[in-house]
């Protein structure tokens, strides 16, 4: 069961992130068919993908480039490849907001109410007290976490009318695309991970609960990952904390970063001459990758008019 919305396509990242290399076994080979079953989302998927005659999928592959090469010079760059996959990311995220929204919608008024969203999400209304914990842990975690989304749910509504319309919706469901809850996204954070209040989150608290066993003479593995993480990828100012803007770029999934670890790999694995772009030519002689990497979002973009269509 998700208690609660998805931030910054996660639902999408969960399907199409795992890297490239190394996805399908332990020697980092790029594994067609376990992208094709595993990264598709199925074998309804996969079926739809093959049904395509092999000119078809051309023709619409070939749109497809000519799309991702915004200069038109015949070329795909590393920024090119990274644009259209973050693009890609925030359509289908977007478009899955826009389904689970009529889904949501019972009464189909243009609105999702808070009651809506409830039946929706777990068969039934829920009201706890907000002022009173349950003494089951099990039960006050998963109060805490409906009183959060209550709260995002309530911020997302900007107009003086109950639900969510469309846009609110969509705010509600990716609070990080939308600027005005940019600042309810670090207030959230804030609230769970500053314990002393002093507006930032140390290292000690990045790391949670974690207390090295006094037995052991250094940390476990994954928490050494996690401070690197901690003193390499977020601390930008290297001043042992995270500030407001800090903790966004740690609690928002970083869209751009994968797109362009994306963007290397096709060129690393498909530049033929090495002039760090791909032509068509590359591209096509190297086809079954390219339709199975971010970049066609494993080949579903071959079957969405808002991709191929000329008109785009």
């Amino acid at each position: 069961m998700r208690l609660g919305p998805r931030p910054a396509a996660l639902g999408l990242l969960l399907l199409l992130c795992a890297p490239a290399a190394g996805a399908g076994d332990a020697q980092g080979e790029h594994r067609t068919d376990y992208d094709r079953e595993a990264l598709l989302g199925g074998q309804e998927e996969v079926d739809e993908y093959v049904k395509l005659a092999p000119e078809e999928q051309q023709k619409r592959l070939k749109s497809i480039i000519k799309k991702i090469d915004l200069d038109s010079d015949g070329f795909l760059t590393e920024s090119e490849l990274s644009s259209w996959i973050q693009m890609s990311f925030k359509h289908y995220a977007m478009q899955e907001a826009k389904q689970q929204f009529v889904e949501y919608d019972k009464n189909s008024d243009g609105r999702v109410s808070w009651d809506e969203y409830n039946i929706q999400m777990y068969d039934r209304v829920i009201d706890f007290d907000e002022n009173t914990a349950l003494d089951d842990a099990e039960e006050e975690s998963f109060r805490q976490l409906h009183l959060k989304d209550k709260k995002r749910f309530e911020k997302a509504n900007q107009d003086s009318d109950p639900g969510l319309n469309l846009e609110e919706f969509i705010a509600f469901e990716h609070p990080e695309e939308v600027d005005y809850m940019t600042e309810f996204v670090i207030e959230e954070a804030l609230e769970e991970h500053d314990k002393n209040g002093d507006g930032f989150v140390s290292l000690e608290e990045f790391l949670g609960d974690y207390r090295r066993d006094p037995a052991a003479n250094e940390d476990p593995e994954w928490i050494l990952v996690e401070k690197d993480r901690f003193l390499n990828d977020y601390d930008r100012d290297a001043d042992g904390r995270l500030d407001p803007q800090e903790l966004l770029s740690w609690v928002v999934p970083n869209n751009q970063g994968i797109a362009q670890e994306e963007a290397l790999h096709l060129i690393d694995e498909m530049d033929l001459n090495n002039d760090r772009k791909l032509s068509e030519a590359e591209i096509l002689e190297n086809q079954d990758l390219f339709l199975t990497s971010e970049a066609t979002d494993y080949g579903r973009q071959l079957h969405d008019e808002y991709f191929y269509h000329d008109e785009l």
